[in-house]
Parts: structure tokens; C-alpha cells; sequence
């Protein structure tokens, strides 16, 4: 996958969306809602975008949506990819370079977590201020796209500080309980093992999930400013007695939906 390979998608989307974009949006886990929200909308199925993947994922509606939010002209990806679809890891740049190549300058991440944090309540969300990768390979690794980024890459303001804090900025009245804290990257498509679990939080884990970590890792490799967002929907296994669900994620995301899409929207305004 060279430049070419990139520009392609993006020639396509350019010719369909009518100008440039400010801040890309990838949403998570039953967390689709937020695009309900933009206007004037124009929407291009996944499908249809030239060497773009498609969402597996029966939550996710696996559109590409442009518009306006908070006053923002925003690019919003309504589903996105896993490397337990089956994709490659180094497949899995592919969403984030689109990003770049239409000219977003800031991108927010959400996802669907589960608490390794005895001290997070289902329906908290997490700031994401650093993460634990510890499976799986870089989807950097290959031959190098110099047009993107340089071979090696500093990962130290990944989840950038300065979008951080705006974010806890706009928690303060948000209704929602805001923490700031480390997510640790496991493959799936299982859900982790209590021992697994034990093991992140004794390496500093606050939450866990599937996904995120290499979007953020292509994001720190074209020097993009990135805000990540755990909604969490579960407590990990271990955590209580109960067993985890999928059915389980999907019913905590659409309860806090309606409160997190306003706060994601009070992000949007004042970045």
C-alpha cells in the first residue's frame, strides 16, 4: 500500500463531499448515535470507497459521513475496524490516513471499554491518556510511506494533552463521571480472562478493549493531535460475578448515548 493506494480513497470522498474537513470522528461500539446528530449530512457507504475496508460489525453502520457539528465541518466514521475481522494490522492505517489526506487536523476516538478500574462505574467514560500494547503487531510495520511519517515516531503526546484537557474542561458539566486513564489493547474477538484481567490492572490498566490503539498509533505517526474516549459499558471479567456480553455493551452505550453525544459535542465546539 503506497501513497497511490491512499490518494485513490481519498480522490474518491473529495469528489463527493463539497469542502475540506477540520476534525475526523471514528465511533465505537453501540456508540453510533453521535452521527444522527450532524447536519446537513452526506453519507458514502464504506463500499463504495475505492481500497477502503468494510465494517463486520453488526452495531456498526459502516458509512462515512460529512457535515457539521458544533459548528465544525467534521468527517465522522459511523463503524470502524478490527483486527479480529480478520484484517491485517498493517490494513488498519488505512481509515486514519484517509483522515490526513482530506485534511483533518484533529481526530476523536471513541470506544466501548471494559473497567479494569474498581473505582469506574458502568456508564463512566475515560479519557485515554496512554495505552498498553502488549499482542498484535504495529500496523506500521512494512515498508514506510515517508508522505505519512518517518520509520520511527515518538508516542509520548499520542492522546494529546492539550485536547485532554479539554475534554475534562468540558466534563465539569457534562452529568458524566470523567476519569483520565490507561487502556490496554487485547486482540479478542473473546472477551479477556479473569487472569487477563488481574494481569492488566497489576500493569496499570484502567480499561480494556479491541480496538483504538491502532488508529491512535497511525494518527501519532502522521503527527495528528488525537483525543481518545472509553464509554464504559462493562466491568471486565473478574471484576463481579457476572458474565460479559456483547448484548450487555450494546444496552450500557445506548443508555449513556444521549448524555456522551452532548458532551462530545461541547468538545467539538470549543476545539
Amino acid at each position: 500500500m503506497d501513497y497511490e493506494f491512499f490518494k485513490k480513497s481519498a480522490d474518491y470522498v473529495r469528489s463527493v463531499i463539497p469542502c475540506e474537513t477540520e476534525i475526523g470522528i471514528i465511533l465505537g461500539s453501540g456508540l453510533g448515535s453521535l452521527a444522527s446528530c450532524i447536519d446537513s449530512p452526506v453519507e458514502i457507504d464504506y463500499r463504495d470507497i475505492p481500497n477502503f475496508l468494510v465494517s463486520t460489525v453488526d452495531s456498526h453502520a459502516g458509512k462515512l459521513i460529512f457535515g457539521t457539528l458544533a459548528g465544525k465541518k467534521i468527517i465522522c466514521m459511523s463503524g470502524r475496524f478490527h483486527s479480529y475481522e480478520g484484517y491485517d494490522y498493517e490494513q488498519l492505517v488505512i481509515p486514519i490516513r484517509l483522515f490526513k489526506l482530506l485534511g483533518v487536523r484533529k481526530t476523536i476516538i471513541t470506544n466501548a471499554a471494559g473497567a479494569v478500574n474498581t473505582d469506574y462505574n458502568v456508564g463512566d467514560i475515560m479519557i485515554i491518556k496512554d495505552h498498553i500494547k502488549l499482542n498484535g503487531a504495529s500496523p506500521l510495520r512494512g515498508k514506510n510511506v515517508d508522505e505519512f511519517g518517518p520509520r520511527f515516531f515518538d508516542v509520548s503526546d499520542m492522546y494529546s494533552k492539550s485536547l485532554r484537557k479539554i475534554a475534562l474542561d468540558c466534563a465539569e458539566n457534562s452529568g458524566l463521571k470523567v476519569h483520565e486513564g490507561v487502556y490496554m489493547f487485547f486482540t479478542g474477538p473473546q472477551f479477556e480472562t479473569p487472569a487477563e484481567i488481574r494481569a492488566a490492572r497489576i500493569l496499570g490498566a484502567d480499561a480494556i478493549g479491541m480496538s483504538t490503539v491502532t488508529e491512535a498509533l497511525t494518527a501519532a505517526h502522521c503527527s495528528m493531535p488525537l483525543l481518545a474516549l472509553s464509554v464504559i459499558t462493562n466491568m471486565a471479567a473478574g471484576v463481579t460475578e457476572n458474565k460479559v456480553s456483547g448484548e450487555e455493551v450494546d444496552i450500557a452505550a445506548a443508555e449513556i448515548s444521549e448524555r456522551f453525544t452532548e458532551y462530545v459535542k461541547e468538545i467539538i465546539k470549543r476545539i
